[in-house]
């Protein structure tokens, strides 16, 4: 799959239709220390009937690793242009965690690009004050230690105790971990500052008029249920799901929950 040059930047992205300009198009934005790998499931699933494009923020997966830009102002920027530089005109956008981040900012600074906003396990709010300083102690530990050595620390906070503890999927969470692991340290922690120095948009949320789906599991320890009703309170029309079993990467605990959810939203509210 091919890689594109936009604002000084390397951008991986895949295309499942990239000749096909009748299909109507989503795009996958994925969360802190994924790569388009998290969608796999939803690509799968939605290809028959739209063009799916997946693509990996600078600095992760296989984007290139840039000495600055990794503000969530700059990375909206780069998904605009990847979307410019493809011919998009409309899409529906399914951003994941930091994705949504990016979603958010999209749909409130270019909404004539929106066909739908999908927002999975996210928030409008900066990084909890609570939280951000063991983050932040995280990031050091990635930059002197690898992302192989904080690891396993790092699984609980991306995945819920029904993925983690279930046996018959053991196979699938040393998947995700090596996954992980195979992140270049200085890509991940200046992604990871990033996120951690982010600003909040949730004032501006009201501004928001693209028809929105908002996606949590119930055992996201991340960012659970309240920010999400949070921003479903303020986004006017927005409906909100609640999937089971899930944490801080449903796709790929629960694939089939999220497929239905959305491919339910897209034909009834959109």
């Amino acid at each position: 799959m091919p890689h594109i040059q936009i604002n000084d930047t390397s951008i991986y992205y895949e295309d499942s239709a990239p000749d096909d300009k009748h299909k109507p198009v989503m795009v996958f934005a994925h969360g802190l220390l994924w790569s388009t790998r998290m969608y796999d499931k939803q690509v799968a699933h939605f290809q028959d009937q739209y063009r799916c494009i997946a693509f990996d923020f600078r600095g992760q997966g296989q984007s290139q690793i840039t000495k600055s830009g990794y503000d969530m102002d700059t990375l909206t920027e780069d998904a605009i242009a990847l979307l410019k530089a493809l011919n998009i005109n409309k899409c529906h956008f399914v951003g994941l965690s930091m994705g949504g981040f990016i979603a958010q900012r999209i749909a409130i600074k270019y909404p004539e690009m929106l066909l739908s906003l999908i927002l999975l396990e996210t928030s409008a709010d900066p990084e909890d004050p609570k939280t951000a300083p063991k983050y932040r102690k995280l990031t050091t530990a990635i930059r002197w230690l690898g992302m192989k050595r904080v690891s396993k620390k790092v699984m609980p906070i991306m995945f819920g105790s029904s993925f983690l503890e279930d046996k018959s999927r053991k196979a699938e969470g040393k998947e995700w971990l090596a996954h992980m692991q195979a992140n270049h340290k200085f890509g991940v922690t200046k992604a990871t500052m990033g996120v951690i120095e982010r600003k909040g948009v949730y004032e501006q949320l009201g501004d928001i008029t693209t028809p929105t789906l908002i996606i949590v599991g119930d055992e996201d320890a991340a960012t659970p249920y309240p920010k999400s009703e949070r921003m479903h309170f303020a986004i006017a029309g927005s409906k909100l799901a609640v999937i089971k079993r899930a944490g801080h990467t449903a796709t790929v605990e629960e694939p089939e929950q999220i497929n239905t959810v959305i491919s339910h939203f897209l034909q009834c509210c959109v």
